[in-house]
């Protein structure tokens, strides 16, 4: 089957034939009609996570799905030829950019009836994260006060609606052309980080979600109440993750090193940090799916791609300008039909 695949860190997504992906007793194969794009493929392409991600090359790329049963394993009781599905592979079976991949049904959950293949496949990665930043780990209660920062991009924009679904009060930074489109997605206060210093403006805040790290996680911190919770998605890694995920004991180590400065920020201001590296789960899946279904949460498309089209859409994926997320398309659609699909969903703009 078609597929692309790193063969060496740093090297270039080429398009190749690999073999068919073997079906274990629980496994679903897929054939993947829609494949998110996110920063992660392009982290794990330039070898930023080998140490903790133990990949064998070559590697097909892709960590989104959304497609249809071909064929299920011996042991497999929830899905059957012909069902819709979408999901996030576990990290050890990642490979979406393919034409066919086999997943744990653990890790599948139905598509969503209400929206499309595309649509779907932009969501399982970003939803995963928004609804373990917000609900799993932030338990986000009616009242509370939220920051989340990047409001228009691909995790940001989901993140926007969960909030407000789950009663919170929602601040988002955005840059001043996004500012409209992320109060449409239910922010009540929007902070333009070119013009504006959202440490000036917001204080007292229950959560913050943050994609930036760095001097922005620093300053998170500080708009926090007592006893409130920041939770970096960018990094870095705290000394929790490292014994979730098994590390061997030189990186616990390092990994201490890396988030000790902000863990003690923390301490000294009365709140906490935690890093989230978010997991496959089916079951958070279908709740998620049950509120798109319900209309309490929407994809957001920016840009759809031909399967074809996968190399130049990873290598332009930072440079899109996009709402929301990109995704491959292996439905082949003709021209015009692409050019269409492209004129109503594209965003100019800067991101976040």
């Amino acid at each position: 089957m078609r597929a692309f695949v790193v063969q060496r860190y740093k090297g270039p997504l080429l398009e190749t034939e690999v073999t068919e992906p073997t079906v274990g007793a629980r496994d679903v194969l897929v054939r993947v009609e829609a494949a998110g794009l996110n920063e992660l493929d392009e982290k794990i392409r330039a070898g930023e996570f080998k140490r903790l991600l133990r990949y064998e090359l070559p590697l097909i790329l892709g960590n989104d799905v959304a497609g249809t049963v071909l064929s299920v394993g011996p042991k497999v009781v929830t899905f059957k030829p012909g069902d819709e599905v979408y999901g996030r592979p576990d990290l050890n079976r990642i490979g979406t950019f393919a034409e066919r991949i086999a997943l744990d049904e653990a890790d599948l959950a139905p598509k969503p009836a209400s929206i499309s293949m595309v649509e779907a496949g932009s969501l399982p990665l970003v939803a995963l994260t928004a609804w373990q930043a917000l609900v799993e780990r932030g338990n986000v209660q009616p009242g509370q006060k939220v920051l989340i920062h990047g409001g228009a991009g691909g995790v940001g924009s989901i993140a926007i609606q969960l909030a407000t679904h789950l009663g919170a009060t929602v601040a988002t930074t955005a840059s001043g052309s996004n500012a409209d489109f992320v109060r449409g997605l239910g922010a009540d206060i929007v902070v333009d980080y070119r013009t504006q210093d959202f440490e000036q403006l917001l204080s007292g805040y229950d959560l913050v979600l943050d994609s930036r790290g760095g001097d922005n996680l620093k300053k998170s911190l500080r708009v926090l109440k007592p006893g409130g919770k920041a939770i970096g998605i960018a990094g870095p890694p705290d000394p929790a993750f490292a014994r979730r995920t098994g590390v061997n004991p030189m990186l616990r180590l390092a990994f201490g090193a890396m988030s000790a400065s902000v863990r003690r920020q923390a301490r000294s201001l009365g709140v906490s940090y935690e890093f989230l590296f978010m997991h496959a789960d089916g079951d958070q899946l279908r709740q998620i799916a049950a509120l798109v279904d319900r209309g309490a949460l929407r994809p957001v498309v920016g840009e759809v791609f031909r399967f074809d089209e996968t190399v130049q859409a990873l290598e332009s994926l930072g440079t899109m300008g996009l709402r929301g997320k990109a995704v491959i398309s292996n439905a082949y659609p003709s021209a015009g039909e692409l050019v269409s699909e492209r004129q109503g969903t594209q965003i100019t703009g800067e991101p976040s």
